[in-house]
């Protein structure tokens, strides 16, 4: 293990508070930071906090707990191997706090080139002490984020599995257990282990046909009950929390390679069937068993995300496909209100804050609208370099990474 700046990290790491962006796609794990007073435009010159340089690659949006950010990396020697780091970096000055080794690996040629080794996102519990990392098929693993033990490794497992384009899908956290999907062409399950231990707590295993996926589950509450909602190939699931018992599912026999993380709102579960048949569906998560012919609210075929996330604002979901076009759906019933070709590809999700939403293309282009039923644009900003990974809001400012940097983006005095 490698750490770099320990003393810094041991002074400004605090306990989370209610403006961190813990996990992917932030608090609701939907992509809302509707407080935020963020800025509307930027660009290489205008409303740059900090811009700091990224070793390596990785596709893991920024997450962040009282004075860190935190991102995982992967630098490869073609010699050596791969190096699978976690990255802390001060959030007021973007100065490097900590630099530490999860695994080394012997891989050093991804298996889909426009992925990395590093592209799930961290989670980081609800008190800031502790952060969690993901690297698919190489391994997940606890690391302390603050204290005495600040970097030191917690515990450390691996769930082996095989996979045609490499890790994608991030871990959650839920009351203690930390929760991931593992989807591969061997094996396909959702397992849980204790955030404490990394013992494993429960295995809901997904019956034949499986396949690759890399979708990020959801804690959702329905009634007085809790769901973990998960998408993967072929289907899609919800489970309780405690147990892993099934609870209900939904079939789409053509989905798969699944990557989209679900949404909820209205009383539905919002979810892309993927890739070869991309479908957003509305589900009523109240049925059992198996509810594909009897709670499914609408489907939707065309502007259908294969990648990207939808965002739920108000009576609308937002999707925009790989190739950019953006569509706003009436979100009770499925009607198309507009579609609007934004530009470039996409692959990061888009997000509410300040009232807008924010959506960012490939090209490291971010397309700003105002929520509604007609298309309005805002702005148009650009920063170099590529953007695969989400954006992430806190401390009333942007924090986007790009292929080779990771920028602080906020309102100049």
């Amino acid at each position: 293990m490698v750490a770099l700046g320990v003393a810094l990290a041991l002074c400004t790491v605090a306990a989370a508070h209610a403006g961190d962006w813990p996990q992917f796609r932030g608090p609701t794990g939907q992509g809302h930071a509707p407080d935020a007073s963020v800025p509307l435009t930027w660009s290489e010159a205008e409303n740059i906090a900090w811009k700091t340089a990224v070793p390596g690659r990785g596709w893991s949006s920024p997450v962040i707990a009282g004075d860190l950010v935190w991102l995982t990396t992967a630098v490869t020697d073609r010699e050596a191997g791969t190096s699978l780091q976690l990255l802390a970096y001060n959030v007021s000055t973007g100065d490097a706090a900590m630099n530490i080794e999860v695994f080394a690996i012997s891989d050093t040629t991804l298996l889909n080139q426009k992925n990395s080794f590093a592209s799930p996102t961290p989670v980081i519990d609800p008190g800031g002490e502790r952060v969690f990392v993901h690297f698919g098929a190489q391994g997940t693993a606890a690391v302390a984020a603050g204290g005495q033990s600040a970097g030191d490794f917690l515990w450390r497992t691996r769930f082996p599995y095989t996979s045609q384009h490499g890790n994608g899908g991030s871990p959650i956290l839920h009351e203690g257990l930390l929760i991931v999907s593992i989807d591969g062409y061997d094996t396909a399950f959702l397992v849980a282990v204790d955030a404490e231990t990394g013992e494993e707590r429960w295995r809901a295993v997904r019956p034949a046909p499986i396949s690759q996926a890399y979708s990020t589950p959801l804690a959702i509450r329905v009634g007085q009950a809790e769901q973990i909602v998960n998408v993967s190939a072929f289907r899609a699931s919800a489970h309780e929390p405690a147990t892993g018992h099934e609870i209900w599912r939904v079939e789409y026999p053509g989905g798969f390679s699944n990557v989209s993380r679900p949404v909820y709102g209205h009383g539905l579960v919002y979810l892309s069937t993927g890739f070869n048949e991309p479908i957003l569906i509305a589900v009523r998560p109240t049925g059992s068993g198996n509810v594909t012919n009897s709670e499914i609210a609408w489907r939707l075929r065309r502007g259908a995300p294969l990648t990207v996330s939808p965002i739920l604002v108000g009576d609308e979901i937002y999707t925009v496909t790989d190739s950019g076009i953006a569509t706003c759906i009436d979100a009770l019933t499925g009607e198309i209100l507009w579609q609007h070709r934004l530009g470039g590809n996409h692959s990061a999700s888009p997000i509410h804050a300040g009232g807008r939403i924010y959506f960012q293309s490939e090209g490291g282009v971010t397309t700003v609208i105002e929520p509604g039923d007609e298309f309005r644009q805002l702005a148009r900003n650009e920063l170099d370099g590529s953007t695969l990974a989400s954006i992430a809001v806190a401390d009333g400012a942007f924090f986007i990474r790009t292929g080779t940097h990771l920028y602080r983006i906020e309102e100049s005095p």
